[in-house]
């Protein structure tokens, strides 16, 4: 399953469930939807602000080991734009 594939959008329900119930992280979400979107992203299909999929694949592997394709947790990925959040105050 690819994460970047209709098939492997599954993880999108718990992701964003997680995401409703913590307001305060919904702007740093749209931000880093904009930053890791590639440029011109709305020249191609799916016409969606899709990271790259090759850098997704990337961090999923190095975050979860193995080829790339595992679903991110609903935690992790609150986690994440927690810190982006913290290092976006910062002004890092």
């Amino acid at each position: 399953m690819r994460i970047g594939t209709p098939q492997g959008w599954r993880w999108l329900g718990p992701v964003t469930a997680a995401l409703a119930r913590r307001p305060w992280l919904w702007a740093t979400a749209v931000r880093q939807v904009a930053v890791l979107a590639p440029p011109g992203w709305w020249r191609r299909p799916p016409w969606l602000p899709w990271p790259d999929a090759t850098y997704l694949s990337f961090r999923l592997q190095t975050q979860y080991g193995g080829d790339g394709t595992a679903a991110p947790e609903p935690g992790d990925v609150v986690a994440y734009l927690g810190w982006c959040r913290r290092m976006h105050r910062l002004g890092a």
